[in-house]
């Protein structure tokens, strides 16, 4: 298959489209079929048949980045790579030489992305996607069976949920992959069952109250959309978590953080599940990163004494409103500490712009301050530099934090980031919760007590024995060591 795409990486279904290289789609398929004359030829002549994975993504950063590394890691197995993915939000496939891109018609408005609403976003995704993969996957399995090789299973992310029929249709086994963490989806297995009770809506979302099924959250805790009608969400919450006729669950997480959680779902699931996390430390692989990096911020790092620096970031999708950031800038300024923010464009509510700062700010914080538009995450964590991290708390983050050592100031936004915080700060106590209103002096007061505190040091030191315990897991012989074998051993048995 490698041969198919070298001069053209990948193509839309659903129209004609132009390739990197310039060529149309009918031009397209005229060079398939020589390439397939010339690889069918290399076939009889005693070619070892592959056998290719079909991977299809979610077009959210969150998402993106796990499914690739994902992609990664199986490459390293020695199994080819078909990305499948919508053209919304689609990553550059020249930074993938060694995996094909599929793209598909998403049939997404203008509309549509402009209302910022997730759930519906993904849900008219389903709706939308499923006519072009079938065509898509159809395609794709002819020319495999006229190699000689054939495509082994579709491994979809949960949220592509459209995926899993057109892989039955086809003969073809099907994985899911979890990008969230198992705690995440035992609390959304609480949420469905209090809604099917009537017991959602909460009376009070902020309500301190325990979740007796789920401790330690509380109900504010629980990870209720924040987009959209409550019944698009429970729609597409019980979609998500369908299991179908699909063989197995992939979750970019690990024993050493879940292992019970783990245990508690495996117990309630008919089909294997592989904890393999985190992927991001197994295999090296370039970022994924829809915006822009700033890596000038690296040398600006390297200027600053170890451990001193908290790194800011809300993370790819939350926003704030203007109050919040002039509270966040000045606790940042008074807590003396040196600071990289990311302030993203479109971060704050109404603005496009990274200039929603306050007067005198920048003057005030000088040379101890670094504001950036986006920066490369996985590197600036690792930098000796860093001392702890203000995080809306997404599963990715957390586990790059902790790959790192790096404690944590918890901020969620939405979901799964607040059942996600809760275990941070009250079960691994690895960071501090800042909830409620943001006020400049209690962010001040948590810097302090993160970065300067004895309770800050205990906390750095509760988090590198975590990075240790995630270390032991993808060694050989580890949990995740372990399951990888385990899932590349189904793979091939399929």
């Amino acid at each position: 298959m490698g041969s198919l795409f070298a001069n053209a990486r990948s193509y839309s279904i659903g129209n004609k489209t132009s390739y990197s290289n310039g060529c149309t789609a009918e031009l397209r398929w005229a060079f398939i079929r020589r390439s397939l004359s010339i690889d069918f030829n290399m076939a009889e002549e005693g070619h070892e048949q592959r056998r290719r994975l079909v991977l299809v993504a979610a077009p959210f950063q969150g998402h993106i980045n796990p499914l690739l590394q994902l992609s990664a890691v199986l490459h390293s197995k020695g199994f080819p790579i078909t990305i499948v993915h919508t053209q919304f939000n689609s990553p550059d496939p020249s930074n993938y030489p060694d995996f094909n891109f599929l793209f598909l018609q998403d049939g997404l408005s203008d509309h549509d992305i402009a209302s910022l609403d997730l759930t519906a976003i993904v849900l008219v995704l389903n709706d939308r996607c499923q006519l072009p993969f079938q065509e898509c996957l159809a395609k794709l399995v002819k020319e495999q069976e006229t190699l000689g090789d054939q495509i082994a299973c579709v491994i979809y992310d949960e949220l592509s949920y459209f995926s899993e029929a057109t892989a039955h249709n086809l003969k073809l086994p099907s994985i899911i992959f979890r990008t969230s963490n198992a705690n995440t989806f035992l609390a959304r297995s609480v949420l469905i069952e209090m809604y099917s009770l009537g017991r959602i809506p909460l009376a009070d979302p902020l309500s301190q109250e325990a979740v007796l099924e789920h401790p330690p959250l509380r109900q504010r805790d629980l990870p209720i959309s924040s987009f959209g009608p409550m019944k698009n969400f429970f729609k597409l919450l019980g979609n998500a978590r369908d299991v179908r006729r699909s063989s197995a669950i992939v979750y970019n997480t690990m024993d050493c953080l879940e292992g019970s959680s783990l245990a508690k779902l495996q117990q309630h699931c008919h089909v294997p599940i592989f904890a393999i996390g985190p992927i991001h430390k197994i295999v090296p692989a370039p970022s994924c990163s829809l915006l822009e990096e700033d890596t000038n911020c690296m040398s600006w790092l390297d200027r600053q004494a170890p451990s001193s620096v908290i790194y800011v970031s809300p993370g790819s999708l939350a926003s704030m409103n203007e109050t919040d950031i002039q509270e966040m800038a000045w606790g940042l300024a008074n807590s003396k500490q040196p600071f990289l923010w990311v302030v993203r464009p479109g971060s704050v509510h109404g603005s496009e712009r990274a200039e929603s700062l306050p007067e005198g700010f920048r003057e005030i914080t000088g040379e101890k301050g670094r504001v950036v538009k986006w920066a490369p995450q996985r590197e600036v964590l690792a930098h000796n530099a860093v001392g702890g991290f203000w995080s809306h708390c997404g599963w990715n983050s957390l586990l790059e934090s902790i790959s790192e050592g790096v404690p944590m100031i918890c901020r969620p936004s939405f979901g799964d980031q607040k059942v996600t915080a809760r275990y941070v700060s009250q079960v691994w106590r690895v960071g501090l919760h800042l909830e409620d209103e943001l006020e400049r002096g209690e962010i001040e007061s948590v810097i302090t007590r993160l970065m300067v505190d004895k309770e800050g040091d205990e906390m750095r030191q509760r988090a590198m024995e975590l990075k240790e315990k995630a270390e032991l897991c993808i060694r050989t012989g580890g949990s995740s060591y372990n399951s990888m074998n385990k899932l590349v051993e189904l793979i091939k048995s399929f």
